[in-house]
């Protein structure tokens, strides 16, 4: 059922982590929300592992990270918590593959990855986890595709993207990886590609129609919106500057098209680097960057059987660079950037009925 309008949403607040931290790797497993590695107040990344209990609203320390890594990715395997690559406290990227075993409480190393990576994209399907792309330690971008077998714990190499990039958006729909957007140096990726698991070939769609860094991404009903970020300059105006942009663009999968959204249908707010995700019929768009001086608050929704964006209650820890994840009718916005990294844990969530 679609939920309409900002009366179908609220912000849920739950006790701060108890360690601050930014590009922090969230898992969610059996009621428990895990927060691993990332930055503190330092810069440098942690090896501190910490789990938030939904039920009863507290913080368990668990044991730390073998790898101390930001960046990296997780994936939840059953009992386990998979994080591949990331950065190391060197600025690094990431080979090492450890894996929390939750009814045990310690972690135990894996196959590595064949190439040191940051930025790697995952995707679990039917218990094997695919890496995606990821920026190894040349800084180039990398094209190789990966999958890890958990019961001969090793990964096999799988036809390479057509494109290189690293912090790609992923998203599995039907048997299909889709993979849109990511990095390659400092540069946005427009190619938007898909890989099908049956056959193992790549298939290559249209391009996103504008080029935008820290854009943000999510799929529904059959479409892939991205929205905002900040707009980069055409090769030939020398004179523009970057700048933040409520650009909305959807690619419809049955019709492989992309539409660009009049004015009339973009983001109330211009923003980068923010949260995104979809509740209830609903893309929303929460907190980030923008023209003001400090990181953003709002949070507004577009709906796609209205079509039109609403505002929703404000965020209530005005935050950017969030680490975030989906359970459930909760979208949950984690640490990130306020004046400095944040301890801040909260979720919106629908409200029940709805």
């Amino acid at each position: 059922m679609a939920a309409g309008g900002g009366q179908a949403f609220a912000w849920q607040v739950f006790p701060p982590m108890p360690t601050c931290r930014v590009y922090g790797t969230v898992a969610y497993q059996d009621g428990h929300l895990l927060v691993l590695g990332g930055c503190g107040r330092a810069g440098l990344p942690l090896d501190t592992a910490e789990t938030l209990d939904m039920a009863s609203h507290t913080w368990i320390a668990l044991a730390p990270l073998p790898t101390a890594r930001a960046g990296a990715a997780a994936v939840v395997l059953g009992k386990q918590v998979l994080v591949v690559g990331g950065v190391d406290e060197v600025q690094s990227p990431v080979a090492a593959v450890e894996a929390f075993l939750a009814d045990e409480g310690r972690w135990e190393r894996r196959a590595t990855l064949p190439q040191a990576a940051m930025g790697v994209a995952t995707v679990e399907r039917d218990g094997m986890v695919y890496a995606l792309g990821g920026m190894g330690p040349d800084t180039a971008p990398q094209a190789q595709v990966r999958v890890y077998e958990p019961r001969r714990d090793c990964w096999l190499s799988l036809p390479s993207m057509p494109t290189p990039c690293y912090g790609a958006s992923t998203f599995l729909h039907g048997n299909k990886i889709y993979v849109l957007g990511g990095r390659q140096g400092k540069l946005p990726v427009t190619a938007f590609e898909a890989f099908d698991l049956e056959t193992r070939t790549w298939t290559r769609h249209p391009s996103l129609p504008s080029r935008r860094a820290f854009a943000g991404c999510a799929m529904a009903e059959g479409s892939v919106f991205s929205l905002g970020g900040l707009q980069q300059p055409g090769p030939h105006n020398f004179y523009s500057r970057p700048h933040f942009v409520n650009t909305v663009e959807m690619f419809d999968l049955e019709h492989g098209s992309w539409t660009k959204l009049p004015r009339s249908l973009r983001m109330k707010d211009k923003r980068a680097d923010f949260v995104v995700g979809s509740l209830g019929g609903n893309i929303v768009a929460i907190g980030g960057l923008g023209n003001q001086p400090c990181p953003l608050a709002s949070v507004e929704s577009f709906s796609l059987a209205r079509r039109r964006w609403e505002a929703l209650p404000a965020m209530p820890t005005a935050r950017c660079s969030c680490s975030s994840l989906q359970a459930g009718p909760r979208l949950f916005v984690i640490g990130g950037v306020a004046q400095g990294p944040s301890q801040a844990v909260e979720a919106l969530c629908l409200r029940d009925g709805v």
